[in-house]
């Protein structure tokens, strides 16, 4: 088994459930009993997910130290939670998915289904083929240009040699050519950390999605270590505008997830990115859009003619993590906002409501829509 939990929980049923859903899914397991022996573990040990029973105590204490852990920051961290504990508790400690006492096997295997998924993401976007290969950097403001040599490469980013001296800060754009393939790549990047002598890091920042493609398929096909992603999930499309869409789906996705959809009805397809941004555990996720050029939101329009002018249509809709993020920020979205998207608003400034009432706000947002005339 290449993925590996930490369980901590001492309720000898959790334990077994989730030993055998988790093998089912080939995740290994290692269980601590005690939150000191999870903390050593979190020091020294990869995990892919780190699951905590939080009806224990110094069960906050593990997962607010596998988010400072610096091989552990990035984990999927899942909280088990007693019945009437309110969800934006366990997310404020750090959880992305929450699983309710009793654990039954079914509700353990649909959450760690989505789990994994983005467990074998973030496995991959982390790890590393070493190579060496010539890098041109040029900064945009300053005009200072670099010929680097790269110690290993990532999906996230790399690691580079530089001339001696060179302390360079801030974002660059990087040139390279991958081996066997023809043509160069043009990364935008900044500078994420520094190691020993003059070995830095940088963070690839806005790639092109046919750059970030032909990269992602050339470390697939040089690391040996590299899982098949698990395939896409279908979903069901209730609301949707130009700038978002909320899906209904039993196992969502945590809030800051990237994601990848598709969606067809009648003959119009729409491939698009967004970022989850409101997450309902066993109801369903709404997603802002990140793409936002003239072609994305015409095709969008069309869409939604589509939907519109068919009210009995059902789209056909699926969807695939690509990651977690800590934050995203205004540069990585791609395109002007739509002005005064009702949708977008809701997930903006309602997204801590509890989902009952959220989910109400939207069935009164639908109603106004269908109303006046318009999908949504």
């Amino acid at each position: 088994m290449n993925l590996k939990s930490l369980l901590l929980s001492s309720d000898e049923k959790i334990v077994r459930v989730l030993r055998r859903t988790l093998g089912d899914l080939e995740i290994g397991v290692e269980h601590c009993t005690s939150p000191d022996i999870a903390l050593r573990h979190l020091t020294r040990d990869r995990f892919e997910a780190i699951i905590v029973d939080c009806g224990g105590p110094g069960a906050e204490s593990v997962l607010s130290s596998a988010r400072n852990a610096p091989c552990n920051k990035r984990s999927v961290a899942v909280a088990i939670l007693d019945p009437g504990i309110r969800l934006r508790s366990a997310f404020d400690i750090g959880a992305h998915f929450i699983l309710y006492k009793p654990v039954s096997p079914e509700r353990a295997r649909s959450s760690f289904r989505a789990a994994r998924a983005l467990m074998k993401k973030e496995r991959r976007r982390n790890s590393r083929v070493a190579v060496r290969i010539g890098v041109e950097m040029s900064n945009r403001e300053s005009g200072a240009r670099l010929k680097v040599t790269t110690t290993d490469l990532g999906e996230g980013g790399l690691a580079v040699i530089l001339p001696r001296r060179t302390r360079p800060q801030g974002r660059w754009q990087l040139s390279l050519t991958l081996p066997g393939t023809g043509s160069a790549l043009e990364m935008p990047a900044e500078f994420a950390w520094q190691g020993t002598g003059n070995q830095v890091g940088l963070r690839f920042i806005g790639v092109s999605p046919a750059a970030e493609r032909q990269l992602r398929e050339w470390l697939i096909s040089n690391s040996p270590d590299t899982e098949k992603d698990d395939p896409p999930v279908r979903c069901q499309l209730t609301d949707l505008s130009l700038g978002g869409c909320y899906l209904e789906i039993a196992s969502p996705f945590p809030v800051s997830t990237r994601v990848t959809l598709s969606m067809s009805a009648a003959g119009v397809d729409v491939k698009t990115e967004g970022v989850v941004r409101v997450m309902h555990p066993d109801q369903g996720m709404g997603v802002e859009f990140t793409k936002r050029t003239r072609e994305h939101q015409t095709l969008l329009e069309k869409f939604l003619s589509v939907l519109t002018q068919n009210r009995e249509l059902s789209p056909e809709l699926l969807v695939e993590p690509e990651g977690l993020e800590t934050e995203i920020s205004a540069s990585d979205m791609k395109g002007d906002a739509p002005v005064d998207d009702a949708l977008l608003v809701l997930f903006r400034s309602q997204a801590t409501l509890p989902p009952e009432e959220f989910l109400a706000e939207l069935r009164k947002q639908r109603s106004a829509a269908a109303a006046a005339g318009v999908s949504a």
